[in-house]
């Protein structure tokens, strides 16, 4: 159940009218008390045998020889509401003290001095000896920590708030949050509480859902989402103090900001199907300073390892900081961030749109630079102090010295193939400089591409669209790739494309059948090779055989000869596939030559020849 303290026995004598409160003792009133607009009509002697400071103001009117003293508290916190609590603790009326009014009560206590040297068990004490029970239950520790808004100041000041943080922190990096006293909600007489959101809280959380018992690593998250960016930001602080876990700090600041930052939350619905901007935020938009601030709040609050929070996450915060214009410093942290991890990144989330009004291309190239050099500051740092050295294949791959045979791509492979697929996808745009594209694609090493496809297509849609380029400037693109690494369906694409400069189909031509004429000659060479081997295999079981006494030596060399075969029978097959590509490729440049007579030359030095 529910925290609770009842104080006094007398039953209620304390009437309002208007905004007057009257008590009916049969005594006339010789004391009245305003605080704010609400006034108390009371008696002397029950305030001053509890509070040192209306003893004092007391006496002050006394010393007037005045019958009937007035006395002014609009200092005090918690207003009228704390004080008719502290009235009816003074005439001994029955007081019903919960989560929700301990904070108000506690302090209004202190700014009257209600000590024991007036009074055994007076009011701190009691209000005290009441916070330290509630500190052993996370519900009504977070609504102690919810209602000490209303009077911040004063109970930072009696370290209310600090000791809520720690009790909250505590219970959220048990093991066994149950361990805890964890209530359930149950009405018991609690006052409803009041969200900085405006959402009303019954025992601390949600009253249209009812929690029994915490379950599962997140079942913190709700209940610390309802807390003001302040308060949110020191739990927070607490718990990775405590030791907590990165993932555990990461998920509960996304809960956090989905939540509260309501241009975040509009692009999560939107993305997701739900058009309708009633249902997105059921409550108004706050100040973009507002909402700025709790961006780069959250920022800051982010753990540092590399995989804890999801990218797609951070690069929705850095599309809204630019909405928001936060600080630089807060974009930058954002940006290095993603780089950490870009081999995560999938390509719909790297299409950053531009913001400014000198926006000159549709999606922000320099934004993908800065983030792909903070990749490339990473991987070259890790592959210093890592101890697996790096191997370069001959077909320009990089494999791992230590990889196990896997095949598995590597993060920069990964980080190329997203690198050429974003310069595809933003190659088409006319206002796209020629210097923007070579230096985002230029920043890739060579060894990170296995092929260079993903960069011809790239190349090839840029030429498409920049028609007007001059004959220097295509040659200067297309050294972007490697000729060599290009797949024999590129190559073959290449051959047919006028839009790229002569010197490069030439290249590629080249090569293509210098890699098919290597390629013959090899399958040859190992095909003459096997032959010799299943001769002598052949001749090695004829003489096992006539022994008689080694019949089944005999015949598992026989069995040896006849596989030997299959696999030189594989060998010629796959010879003359290639043949017939060869064939293919020939019989496509013979129709090149047709359109463009002047390459007759250039074929006939790389080895064909008209029928």
């Amino acid at each position: 159940m529910a925290c609770m303290m009842k104080l006094g026995s007398k039953s209620e004598v304390f009437r309002l009218h208007g905004e007057t409160w009257f008590c009916s003792t049969g005594l006339p009133s010789d004391v009245t008390v305003e605080v704010g607009q609400i006034s108390f009509h009371l008696h002397k002697f029950p305030l001053l045998s509890k509070s040192g400071m209306l003893e004092n103001l007391i006496g002050e009117f006394s010393r007037r020889e005045d019958n009937h003293c007035i006395l002014q508290l609009n200092d005090l916190p918690g207003g009228a509401k704390a004080f008719l609590l502290i009235a009816k603790f003074c005439y001994g009326v029955k007081v019903e003290l919960n989560a929700s009014n301990i904070v108000i009560v506690r302090c209004a206590a202190e700014y009257l001095q209600m000590t024991e040297d007036y009074g055994e068990g007076n009011l701190i004490s009691q209000t005290e000896n009441f916070l330290n029970e509630i500190f052993g239950h996370w519900t009504d520790s977070l609504k102690v920590l919810l209602s000490c808004e209303e009077v911040f100041s004063q109970a930072e000041e009696l370290h209310i708030v600090s000791r809520c943080i720690n009790s909250l922190a505590t219970k959220a990096c048990a093991v066994n949050p149950s361990l805890f006293s964890w209530p359930v909600s149950s009405g018991g007489g609690l006052s409803s509480v009041q969200s900085p959101e405006s959402g009303i809280f019954w025992n601390g959380i949600s009253s249209n859902k009812t929690k029994q018992n915490p379950s599962g690593e997140d079942w913190w998250y709700e209940d610390v989402s309802f807390l003001r960016l302040h308060l949110y930001k020191r739990f927070i602080l607490a718990i990775e103090s405590r030791g907590m876990k990165p993932e555990k700090i990461s998920g509960s600041l996304i809960h956090y900001t989905k939540k509260h930052l309501c241009l975040l939350g509009r692009e999560s619905s939107l993305r997701n199907g739900n058009n309708n901007v009633a249902s997105v935020s059921t409550i108004s938009s706050p100040p973009d300073s507002d909402q700025r601030n709790l961006l780069e709040e959250i920022v800051g609050l982010l753990p540092y390892q590399k995989g804890v929070t999801p990218t797609n996450f951070l690069l929705r915060l850095l599309r809204t900081s630019m909405i928001l214009n936060a600080n630089a410093s807060c974009r930058e942290n954002l940006e290095k961030r993603i780089g950490v991890q870009l081999d995560q990144v999938v390509l719909e989330d790297l299409l950053i749109p531009s913001m400014g009004y000198s926006m000159e291309t549709l999606y922000d190239i320099d934004c993908v630079q800065r983030i792909l050099d903070h990749f490339m500051v990473m991987e070259h740092e890790t592959s210093e102090s890592s101890s697996n050295s790096v191997v370069v294949d001959e077909e320009g791959q990089m494999v791992g010295a230590n990889n196990g045979g896997s095949h598995s791509l590597t993060p920069i492979t990964m980080v190329a193939n997203l690198i050429d697929g974003f310069l595809a996808e933003v190659a088409p745009d006319a206002n796209l400089k020629l210097m923007k594209f070579q230096s985002l694609a230029a920043v890739i090493p060579e060894y990170a591409r296995p092929l260079d496809d993903g960069i011809y297509r790239a190349i090839d849609i840029y030429l498409k669209a920049h028609p007007w380029l001059t004959d220097s400037e295509r040659e200067q693109i297309c050294r972007l790739m490697n000729c060599q690494k290009l797949s024999l369906e590129a190559s073959t694409h290449v051959a047919q494309n006028e839009r790229l400069p002569l010197r490069v189909i030439v290249q590629v031509l080249f090569f293509e059948q210098l890699r098919l004429r290597t390629s013959v000659a090899g399958w040859f060479f190992v095909s003459d090779s096997l032959d010799n081997v299943q001769n002598q295999s052949g001749n090695l079981a004829l003489a096992r055989t006539a022994a008689s006494n080694r019949g089944a030596t005999g015949i598992g060399a026989s069995t040896s000869a006849q596989g030997q075969v299959g696999v030189v029978d594989d060998m010629r097959d796959r010879v003359s596939e290639l043949e017939k590509e060869c064939l293919g490729m020939k019989e496509e440049l013979e129709k090149l030559v047709k359109n463009k007579g002047s390459w007759n030359m250039i074929f006939r030095k790389l080895g064909f020849r008209s029928k």
